[in-house]
């Protein structure tokens, strides 16, 4: 993968030469990150615009070039190429999880779901943000997220020559610190629209903002199980919204959140002969391997 510095219409920007497995439609497309939308009438084969890490940016793919617009070659190399997923070799990955079982349900979600990365989102904002999808749609998750950016996060400029790069849809705002979360109070929060989870959103801000969340040993802690039951310990969170914050916030590739749809795979291709299906069996990508089972059956099964 070659990097090179841009500069578009005085807009910088980052270009990424031979880049292999990873496609931008599929990654903001498994429901995995709820602020980046697709840009309308770009030039680009596809572009997708967001705000993550403070920061607005857009990304765009022509075949196995991508270019990440407002970025410079240092952004890239301290925020975006991890929050891509661009660190990691996605050849090997799809290879040990295929070698974990020979289940042809699996071999083709891995095909189908090539492309897909694990993006490594802001803790604090993946932990806020899967509260808000319990119960919930897509639609109305990012809704709600933007109005909670426009309310109280801080607003970012959009800098010269941006504006052929950004989506409609585009709110941007950072995503509220718990200090500003807790400012809003239950009743701030629920005027937003978050409904009964408004109350869990104030149990989380408060925590995290009185330091009671421990971010660094949910990273670094060597039982995912473990950090399951400690995020657990905040009030609506249960081993769902646990493991989605784990896998796309700290990087815990084996955390592997079970849905509607994961039930229905589980049920359709691993246990339809009363085989026993354990997470475990997967791997240390197991979660990765949910990713691609999860697009497979919304997708094309």
């Amino acid at each position: 993968m070659v990097c090179l510095n841009e500069t578009v219409k005085k807009l910088s920007c980052v270009r990424l030469e031979g880049v292999e497995n990873f496609d931008i439609g599929k990654v903001f497309d498994c429901g995995q990150c709820f602020r980046f939308d697709a840009v309308g009438n770009t030039s680009h084969e596809i572009e997708f615009s967001g705000v993550a890490h403070g920061k607005l940016i857009s990304v765009a793919q022509d075949g196995q070039t991508v270019y990440i617009y407002n970025s410079t070659k240092e952004d890239f190399e301290n925020i975006w190429k991890r929050f891509l997923g661009l660190d990691e070799d996605y050849g090997a990955i799809a290879e040990d999880i295929l070698s974990r079982s020979d289940n042809p349900a699996l071999g083709r979600a891995v095909e189908y779901g090539r492309g897909i990365r694990i993006l490594r989102q802001e803790p604090w904002e993946t932990i806020c943000s899967f509260i808000i999808s319990q119960n919930n749609n897509i639609p109305r998750i990012k809704k709600i997220i933007g109005a909670l950016a426009q309310k109280c996060g801080e607003p970012i400029g959009l800098p010269e020559g941006m504006e052929c790069h950004i989506s409609s849809a585009t709110v941007p705002y950072a995503f509220p610190t718990p200090e500003a979360l807790c400012d809003l109070g239950v009743d701030g929060l629920f005027e937003l629209k978050t409904g009964f989870r408004a109350k869990y959103i104030y149990d989380a801000a408060s925590r995290a903002a009185a330091g009671n969340i421990d971010y660094s040993y949910l990273e670094s802690a060597d039982d995912t199980a473990e950090c399951v039951r400690e995020l657990c310990e905040i009030k609506g969170v249960g081993p769902k919204v646990a493991s989605c914050a784990l896998l796309f916030g700290f990087g815990r590739y084996d955390a592997f959140p079970v849905d509607v749809w994961i039930k229905k795979v589980i049920q359709k291709y691993f246990s339809a002969d009363g085989e026993d299906f354990s997470p475990e069996a997967l791997g240390p990508y197991a979660g990765i391997a949910q990713q691609f089972l999860f697009y497979y059956e919304r997708y094309l099964a």
